[in-house]
């Protein structure tokens, strides 16, 4: 801990910085945003409050707690080794959490510092069981770039419990057994974590967060046995909470940690004044109920999107500048949760870019602090001095034009059924909007791998633009001109 004196002195300068930057920046903030004042001074407010903690968190070595996701759905990115020189010369940002394990993604980040954080796709979960070919991927993957890239962890899947896949689920724990055995060869293991991130349906109760429960059946034969291994490898159990997806227009001050009377749980009798505190203790209470809750707890993915579908409260710059504001002095702050106090968590915001590609709702499509040509969607105190005069992009500019596509990709002729589950494993896996072909959706009927599939397979296809070798999938895809849209089912 740093004397007093050096306490005051960085937060005085941090201070002096704010002031002598913001003034100057409130009137281009009000013009480029169209804001009136005091929705103006909010922002300034919000980014000084960051810059403040921030600097509070460098001088206590809690910087590295901050990290970002950084999505590539789109067709307008900057390179790769232009985006990793960015974050580290122009941002605080020193933890990346990448979707897969793309050679180009980790040579660009190789000598940089910055913590990398790579993902193995769901639909090579399978495979991964068998240890030869986990010794494989790591020689393939990760031995070329462990000597200049500053890789971390390796992460098994994305929200595996979510796809309903009974192959990958029963054989998650194992293929994440299979790879740490893998590092442990190379001498790795106490170098990269193996984890996988879950998604907040994993809980069956949430409410009050004491009672929060896992998915009967899930918690003993999944999730026991991946705590287990968690803990003997000191490795952190992920969860991917979202407020914005679990809130409303009256619960809207409670999810953007604004003044709320709070939810009070009479179990503990602790009170909730924000909802990412109440999503985490759930998770938590279902961890120590199976035995767990000395397992570390890491935010992998959340965050808030800045502009959205016309009548949904709180997609606008000013809300997602307010969540992740706070979200960030909240982590940094050692506060903790009522049932976690005095800690800190290591979380991910999402998304670094917004991404013109990503299909569903238009907020789907701005989650990012960033636009591509790398000017902030709004400012929470991420830029570094140096970096801090990046202009502000309009965020109530028009997105980006789409291609009207009169193409789409389908399973070819005679493909097997295994094939094309994992082309459905493999697409939801990437973060893809598959709910319409989950339960209930508008695309579940016919509950046929095909079918899904193609929805799958055409979802990946469009999103990532529409060229004949993204409708490969080693060659059980094929292009139609036929629009396979039927009832309320749309492609």
């Amino acid at each position: 801990m740093p004397p007093s004196s050096l306490k005051k002195s960085i937060y005085t300068l941090a201070l002096l910085y704010y002031w002598e930057l913001n003034f100057s920046l409130l009137a281009r903030i009000m013009e480029k945003h169209q804001l009136q004042f005091t929705s103006a001074v909010t922002l300034v407010l919000l980014q000084a409050q960051a810059i403040l903690l921030l600097a509070l968190a460098m001088a206590y070595g809690a910087e590295g707690t901050i990290g970002v996701n950084y999505g590539t759905i789109a067709n307008n990115l900057p390179p790769p080794r232009q985006v990793a020189k960015f974050l580290l010369d122009s941002t605080v940002i020193n933890r990346v959490r990448l979707f897969d394990a793309d050679p180009v993604m980790l040579e660009a980040f190789a000598h940089t510092g910055i913590a990398i954080t790579a993902t193995i796709p769901n639909d090579e979960i399978p495979r991964l069981t068998n240890l030869s070919f986990a010794e494989q991927w790591i020689k393939d993957n990760i031995l070329p770039w462990i000597g200049s890239t500053n890789i971390i962890r390796i992460l098994v899947g994305n929200e595996v419990l979510s796809t309903g896949s009974k192959i990958i689920i029963g054989n998650l724990v194992p293929a994440m057994q299979a790879l740490h055995t893998a590092l442990v060869k190379e001498s790795l293991d106490h170098r990269i974590q193996v984890s996988t991130p879950h998604s907040l349906a994993i809980l069956s109760t949430s409410t009050p967060p004491s009672t929060g429960k896992f998915r009967q059946g899930y918690d003993t034969y999944v999730l026991k046995p991946l705590l287990s291994f968690l803990r003997a490898t000191d490795s952190p159990f992920m969860v991917n909470p979202y407020p914005f997806f679990g809130c409303s227009t009256d619960t809207l001050d409670f999810a953007l940690f604004r003044p709320n009377p709070g939810v009070f749980d009479e179990n503990t009798g602790l009170n909730y004044t924000n909802m990412l505190d109440a999503q985490l203790d759930a998770v938590f209470s279902g961890m120590k109920r199976l035995g767990y809750g000395d397992v570390d707890v890491v935010i992998a993915e959340t965050g808030w999107p800045s502009a959205g579908d016309t009548g949904r409260a709180g997609v606008d710059p000013e809300s997602a500048a307010t969540y992740n504001a706070r979200l960030m002095q909240h982590i940094v702050s050692g506060i903790g949760t009522p049932l976690m106090p005095n800690r800190t968590f290591e979380t991910y915001i999402f998304a670094l870019f917004n991404e013109d590609m990503k299909p569903g709702p238009v907020s789907e499509r701005h989650f990012g602090l960033f636009e591509p040509d790398l000017r902030p969607v709004y400012d929470i105190g991420v830029l570094r001095p140096t970096g801090a005069n990046v202009p502000f992009r309009n965020p109530a500019a028009p997105e980006y034009p789409k291609i009207s596509r009169k193409l789409w990709c389908l399973p070819r002729m005679g493909a097997k059924d295994e094939d094309l589950q994992r082309n459905i494993d493999y697409v939801c896996g990437l973060g893809l909007d598959c709910r319409p072909i989950q339960a209930a959706g508008r695309c579940f009927l016919p509950n046929t791998v095909r079918a899904h599939a193609a929805y799958a397979m055409n979802l990946y296809y469009q999103a990532t633009g529409g060229h004949d070798y993204n409708c490969n999938f080693r060659q059980t895809g094929a292009i139609t001109d036929t629009d396979p849209s039927y009832g309320g089912c749309k492609y």
